[in-house]
């Protein structure tokens, strides 16, 4: 039998620190919430969220529904102060919900099926007004109205389901492999098919191959990933379970406001994603499109390049364990974003000599490797990322005993989506100063335009979004208060829980 251990009372405090370490560390390890059905659904649900052809959106808008760029920058601002304003009572809505499917669920499932079918409606537009103008006045009025209509509703889902991803584990070790495991497996689910089968249904139809109309391929596209997806997202829903307890006297909307200035790492993710909101570019899509005109083929050698990278970003998933052993999440996420831009600004820098950026062969090249080096921290990238929002929600019950996702998530949108209202007026001016012609063949813009579109896609938004890595600098949550804030709240779920059952023993 072993000697009992003298502790002297000035250790006393240390030892007790040293235990809560340990505990904090240990206390989920043994136990995990989610059964293999639920996972499937969570895997099935995140591929969903790709499958998609969103990435041709700007081009169904420009070219195909054909929306004028001086007209949307303008209406832009108009309802953007609406989506402002339905979203703090629709996230005051949600927080103060309590029903036995949840807090979040009763939204999620009420809205899937119906948002379904009145989204589709988005692909029908052209059908609507065949061969209309981009300055057609019933046109924009159908458009911004069925906007705004479809933003209403989708705040309720949008504000529910990111709540809700951070409450159907309380256990942070399974929320991390549920994220490593969705970002390391989907990826081989096919989640990228669609792009790259629509871009060259795309290029056969630009030019000419397939007879066939653009509207008629965007419509076909847009309308089967939209049912394939939100058939998996309704499954997950349903199968799926919030476990995380939520306080039994809701939370009024001042609470809710002031949770984000006493909740610290919500703050510094505001201010971050503010400082990089105002990033001004386009999608790198429309330089490959514009610049080298064969959709198609671009797509194909893209695929081929990323392809011998593709196993690297699968390995760098194995690294988050151990990286997250070894430093603090604020290391991570500032090191991750610092890497990302040297490898952006390595592109551009290949692309501006010698006008390589006109040449297919050298900016291949420079594609690949940008790739190869990207995909290196591509799974730790993703995973911090994706978990630094739930460590903020747990942070917020640490601090203040209630949980706000709704109306944290909304508050922390706010600045961000005013923000976004003026930026992409911004872009659409910036769009139309670069001599960039709406309806024009693929390929055929303005020497100048592809110049300006090249570094719209690459320097620019890295030099104006740059100040958004100052707030990463401040994230407050080391590992030891990480493992404090973590010892705490399962101590203080498992009071909650048992004070309920013993009130319900009482009653009965």
């Amino acid at each position: 039998m072993s000697e009992p251990v003298n502790v002297s009372e000035q250790q006393v405090p240390a030892v007790e620190e040293q235990a809560k370490d340990n505990v904090s560390v240990n206390i989920y390890r043994s136990f995990n919430y989610i059964g293999t059905k639920e996972t499937i659904a969570y895997l099935f649900n995140d591929w969903s969220n790709s499958f998609n052809i969103n990435g041709y959106s700007q081009r169904y808008v420009w070219d195909v529904v054909k929306i004028d760029f001086g007209i949307a920058a303008i209406v832009n601002l108009f309802t953007g102060a609406w989506d402002v304003i339905n979203d703090m009572f629709i996230s005051a809505i949600v927080d103060n919900t309590r029903t036995r499917l949840g807090k979040f669920r009763p939204y999620l499932i009420m809205f899937q099926i119906p948002m379904t079918i009145i989204g589709l409606l988005f692909w029908f537009i052209p059908y609507f007004f065949p061969g209309t103008s981009a300055t057609y006045i019933p046109k924009l009025i159908f458009y911004y109205v069925f906007s705004v209509f479809t933003e209403t509703a989708n705040t309720f889902t949008g504000v529910a389901k990111s709540g809700y991803m951070s409450t159907i584990t309380p256990n942070p070790n399974e929320r991390v492999r549920l994220i490593t495991l969705a970002e390391l497996i989907t990826g081989y689910m096919g989640e990228d098919m669609p792009r790259y089968v629509f871009g060259f249904m795309y290029d056969m139809v630009s030019t000419g191959r397939w007879k066939i109309s653009m509207r008629s391929i965007f419509m076909g596209m847009g309308v089967t990933c939209a049912l394939i997806s939100s058939a998996f997202t309704f499954w997950f829903f349903i199968v799926s379970k919030e476990r995380v307890p939520q306080s039994i006297e809701k939370p009024n909307i001042r609470d809710g406001f002031k949770a984000i200035f006493t909740n610290y790492p919500v703050l510094l993710m505001c201010l971050s994603e503010f400082l990089q909101g105002f990033g001004v570019g386009t999608s790198q899509d429309n330089y490959w499109i514009d610049v080298f005109g064969a959709n198609s083929m671009i797509n194909t050698l893209k695929a081929l390049v990323s392809g011998i990278s593709g196993p690297v970003g699968s390995i760098s998933y194995a690294f988050v364990s151990p990286l997250r052993k070894r430093f603090s999440s604020k290391f991570l996420w500032v090191g991750s974003d610092m890497y990302g831009d040297m490898v952006s600004l390595g592109f551009f820098l290949v692309g501006i000599t010698n006008n390589n950026y006109l040449k297919l062969k050298p900016m291949l090249t420079a594609y690949g490797f940008s790739e190869f080096f990207s995909k290196l921290l591509f799974g730790v990238n993703k995973v911090i990322n994706a978990d630094l929002w739930n460590e903020a929600m747990d942070y917020c019950e640490w601090k203040n005993g209630y949980r706000m996702e709704a109306t944290t998530g909304v508050a922390k949108g706010l600045v961000i989506k005013l923000q976004g209202v003026f930026m992409g007026s911004i872009n659409n001016f910036v769009m139309k100063q670069v001599g960039y012609v709406q309806g024009l063949t693929i390929g055929t813009q303005d020497p100048r335009t592809k110049k300006w579109l090249f570094y719209l896609s690459t320097v620019v938004p890295l030099v104006t979004s740059a100040l958004g890595i100052v707030p990463k600098m401040l994230w407050p949550l080391t590992k030891k208060k990480r493992a404090q804030m973590y010892y705490e709240l399962s101590e203080r779920r498992s009071k909650m829980v048992s004070d309920y059952l013993e009130s319900v023993s009482e009653e009965a």
